[in-house]
């Protein structure tokens, strides 16, 4: 597996809003998110480490505002924090190696696939399209990416 990691060349490379939800443990408005509505095939992988997180097989329309998986590509990738800011008791989901904040997962995904509803803000990701996984060093996921005809 490639050396996933934080680094100041990575840090200093985001935009203010990339910042302040990965660095600072913010959240983008819901709705605003430029990932929100992306269909395209490929994976999503860490804005500051660059580590793989989510497949876009496991996305699905939650509502709720932001970019929902089912399941992480790479569960070792993603640990789950507990959470207890803004009155109410959550679990942080933040990348392993980056150490950025993603988001939160909640219990009321779709139970034919886990339950689980990975909310994850945009500005935490990079989407990858399945057209160019090989040559950025993700071959090894297009399995887990669906073919669109």
């Amino acid at each position: 597996m490639p050396g996933y990691q934080k680094s100041a060349e990575a840090i200093s490379r985001l935009t203010p809003e990339q910042y302040r939800v990965t660095q600072q443990s913010g959240t983008e408005r819901p709705g605003t998110g430029e990932l929100l509505y992306n269909k395209d095939p490929g994976i999503y992988v860490d804005i500051v480490s660059g580590e793989p997180l989510f497949a876009s097989s496991d996305k699905f329309e939650s509502g709720c505002g932001w970019p929902s998986f089912v399941k992480p590509i790479e569960p070792a990738n993603v640990a789950e924090l507990r959470d207890v800011t803004h009155g109410m008791v959550r679990t942080e989901v933040r990348s392993k190696h980056g150490d950025s904040h993603l988001g939160h997962v909640f219990p009321d995904g779709p139970r034919d696939r886990g339950g689980l509803r990975y909310c994850i803000n945009s500005a935490s990701l990079r989407f990858v399209h399945r057209d160019d996984m090989e040559a950025e060093g993700y071959g090894r996921y297009l399995d887990q990416v669906e073919d669109v005809t």
